[in-house]
């Protein structure tokens, strides 16, 4: 593997310093260091350097819609944001709820190699809610699976969510559950208030959400098991989650950047791309969401990386597909929505974006310091940059980003992905490339 120094990066706490990447590692770690011959010398002044970013919510896509998005692209797309690691969710098809599907998912990461990849196991078999999925295996297998979700759906019967708790206590895994009671949201449309009755459009009530949370904090006390709780998106829930916490229930939370950023004014233009699973909600439910990640109730940030195909967001709303791609955009939008307004710094943002998404999932062997002898998996960024956000900018296969034509803060200059780039001066590398890099890495580590 080619040795790599990088010269003045800023740390999260503001020190600077060089640093050394040799054999997949940070080496050495000070000022004034000197590159051994042949290495490349990467240039970091202005540059905050990160531990790379870990996505606990990503959809992939493949196998079975690999027209919206591949584990390749996906990762693709997960290196240009700054993610070395990512946690794929269970909705494909056939539905990662075997223990060979989640192998498979795995092994194409591994394959790629932008980006580790962590599967995401179902809770119950195929989404369906009926019966529990394959989830003992799935945990005893190659991929080692730790999280579980039907995610693009509710868990919604209480025994079964019982049953799942208990289940995944058994070996330290946790739920994470897509929190929407379905009877309250059928056919729902967007945030039920005021505007929806505007727009005419079926309003999507923040009850919905709030009661599957409250439910499922007092199952995980009953139990003693680990609960997630997927993108929050309303004020009430940020008290429902303050509340289990006081009270010492193990939960976890999690808010998407879109989230801290968007409200509902936006679906006033009908622009599919806004729609989304949970939908934007108001401002109060931002400035919440927001508090509640400074305060501690929600522990981290995750995309929700949701690709669709041009025809699922270029029609009707009403018939327009949920959800939004967010990898690339989702440092941006977090120093945007945090760290200029003044409520995080950057330490806090490798918190929420790397350290703590990486312990929620029991991601080992990935480490998120700058301790020498650590992992190599770091992100660089400009905080200093401005610019219009365009399809430029999307490095996976689809395009639907509520973002496009926005000005946003920030930009990832490289990306590392256990000691070799995935991401050089702003641009992805080729395939090819991280590909030979990956399978070298592995032959060093093995």
């Amino acid at each position: 593997m080619t040795t790599t120094l990088i010269n003045g990066a800023t740390l999260p706490d503001g020190t600077t310093t060089d640093l050394l990447i040799a054999d997949g590692v940070i080496a050495e770690r000070g000022a004034g260091l000197s590159a051994p011959a042949g290495a490349r010398v990467v240039d970091a002044a202005g540059l905050v350097a990160l531990p790379g970013l870990v996505d606990l919510h990503t959809h992939l896509r493949e196998p079975g819609f690999e027209q919206s998005e591949t584990v390749l692209s996906g990762t693709r797309a997960a290196a240009a944001g700054g993610f070395t690691a990512v946690f794929a969710m269970a909705n494909t098809m056939p539905v990662s709820d075997t223990a060979g599907v989640v192998e498979q998912v795995q092994a194409l990461g591994d394959a790629a190699g932008y980006a580790t990849v962590r599967p995401i196991g179902a809770v119950t078999v195929g989404l369906g809610g009926e019966r529990l999925s394959e989830i003992g295996a799935m945990a005893n297998s190659r991929a080692g699976v730790r999280v579980f979700s039907d995610d693009g759906k509710c868990v919604h019967d209480s025994l079964l969510m019982r049953r799942a708790l208990e289940y995944v206590k058994t070996f330290d895994g946790v739920v994470a559950q897509h929190a929407q009671d379905p009877r309250l949201t059928e056919n729902a449309q967007m945030n039920e208030g005021a505007l929806s009755s505007e727009l005419g459009l079926k309003g999507w009530p923040a009850v919905a959400e709030e009661s599957i949370i409250a439910r499922d904090v007092l199952l995980a006390e009953h139990v003693g098991a680990r609960l997630h709780i997927c993108h929050l998106s309303t004020a009430g829930s940020v008290d429902v989650v303050r509340w289990a916490k006081a009270r010492g229930i193990e939960v976890t939370a999690e808010v998407t950047p879109h989230h801290l950023l968007l409200t509902e004014e936006l679906i006033r233009s009908y622009d599919a791309r806004y729609k989304v699973n949970p939908p934007l909600r108001r401002d109060d439910d931002v400035r919440a969401l927001r508090e509640g990640l400074v305060d501690g109730t929600i522990d981290i940030v995750a995309t929700d990386h949701a690709p669709h195909p041009e025809e699922s967001k270029d029609c009707e709303w009403d018939h327009a597909s949920f959800g939004m791609v967010g990898l690339e955009s989702a440092l941006s939008v977090v120093q945007a929505a945090m760290v200029d307004t003044g409520l995080f710094g950057w330490a806090d943002v490798a918190r929420v974006l790397s350290q703590t998404p990486a312990a929620i999932g029991r991601l080992g062997g990935h480490s998120h310091s700058f301790e020498v002898g650590a992992s190599a998996n770091l992100v660089f960024v400009d905080p200093a940059s401005s610019s219009t956000f365009t399809v430029d900018r999307l490095a996976g296969k689809s395009h639907n980003s509520p973002y496009l034509g926005m000005t946003l803060p920030g930009s990832v200059r490289h990306t590392f992905h256990r000691g070799y780039p995935t991401v050089l001066d702003g641009s992805v590398l080729g395939a090819s490339e991280v590909a030979a890099a990956a399978a070298a890495a592995g032959v060093a580590r093995g």
